[in-house]
């Protein structure tokens, strides 16, 4: 841990709110980035920022320094994005054995096939499982066991993820790159 990030630390775990700002000027920017590549939705990306954060303040006093706090606070937030998508999937299952997903659920969005898809939105629409393990492994650099661990799959599930997300990656791109040329 930087000597800057521990003496933040040990404040705000004294109730320093001002040091606990500092903390979160310092990370908001990688932490919003880490949420944005999970979710793939700028507003949630948004809100599950601040959601990091305030279990972060909420949970200080249990960090004990014996990692990085980036690397503490960059674990909560995709627990914090993992949650959130368990939430969610809970919630449209209800709505659909409800039959309130027509009238709740949002609109399929509006096809454009003229546009140019670039990695992010390539990335967005690949399915939770296999975007999260491709963002924590390939963009923020998490081993197998890691990312494992994060997500309550086997080691293998989560291979089986990113490879399941590289291919569809590239189907995404390749897709993209034939509708460009013949445009």
């Amino acid at each position: 841990m930087s000597e800057e990030d521990e003496s933040l630390v040990r404040r705000a775990q004294g109730g320093d709110a001002r040091a606990f700002e500092e903390l979160y000027r310092t990370h908001v920017d990688r932490v919003y980035a880490l949420c944005l590549r999970m979710s793939a939705d700028r507003e949630r990306a948004e809100q599950l920022t601040q959601d990091t954060f305030v279990r972060c303040w909420e949970k200080l006093g249990t960090f004990r320094g014996e990692s990085l706090f980036s690397s503490w606070l960059y674990r909560m937030a995709v627990n914090v994005v993992l949650n959130d998508q368990r939430s969610r999937k809970r919630r449209h299952l209800r709505l659909e054995s409800t039959g309130d997903l027509g009238r709740y659920g949002r609109p399929a969005p509006e096809g454009r096939t003229e546009e140019r898809i670039d990695v992010e939105r390539a990335l967005a629409g690949l399915p939770d499982a296999a975007r999260n393990a491709l963002v924590l492994y390939g963009i923020e650099g998490y081993k197998y066991r890691e990312i494992a661990e994060m997500t309550g799959l086997a080691e293998g599930t989560v291979k089986a993820q990113i490879h399941r997300a590289r291919k569809l990656l590239q189907k995404a791109l390749h897709g993209a790159i034939e509708e460009t040329s013949e445009s």
